[in-house]
């Protein structure tokens, strides 16, 4: 059998009979590979476009719908590995799911925001980030006494805070 076959001038009929005859067997086909119809659908209609875009070699085909058949099928294996590889790659990517806060780290997040910026940033820095006096002085562009003083006060606030949290935790 010929690769190729001659059917004169009228090829856009021919490529619309095409269509007509075989998007819907195909769509069908793609379903029940995929097991979702609207991208069964995308991938027939993707086919059959790429089809159109080369209808003038295709059209010479002996079996136009095989390569459109191909075309759909192969479109639909690539979409289903991309999919698998991004499933995958989410499974290793979870959440950890951890405890809620104890009452603590709740009440030292909210003794923290009460600090003015300055000696908030200052503890952070020093405590959770733990820079050093002169890396923190230089990082905020002042000196190291301004620094020592903004940890005074910031700790000093804290304590003061945190004492009152947790005799109020103790009356509950």
């Amino acid at each position: 059998m010929a690769p190729y076959r001659d059917d004169g001038p009228d090829r856009r009929a021919d490529f619309e009979e095409c269509y007509a005859a075989h998007f819907h067997s195909l769509t069908l086909q793609l379903n029940a590979y995929l097991g979702n119809l609207s991208e069964a659908q995308d991938m027939v209609q993707e086919a059959f476009v790429r089809a159109l875009a080369r209808w003038d070699t295709i059209a010479r085909y002996a079996d136009p719908p095989a390569w459109v058949r191909r075309v759909a099928w192969n479109l639909a294996t690539s979409g289903w590995r991309r999919r698998r590889t991004a499933l995958n790659f989410l499974r290793r990517q979870r959440e950890e799911h951890v405890p809620a806060p104890g009452p603590d780290r709740v009440a030292l997040t909210r003794a923290l925001a009460a600090l003015p910026d300055v000696q908030r940033r200052a503890c952070v820095l020093f405590y959770l980030a733990q820079l050093t006096i002169a890396e923190i002085a230089e990082q905020e562009d002042v000196a190291e006494g301004t620094v020592k003083s903004w940890l005074h006060r910031g700790r000093t606030a804290l304590a003061a805070q945190l004492t009152e949290a947790r005799k109020e935790h103790d009356h509950v």
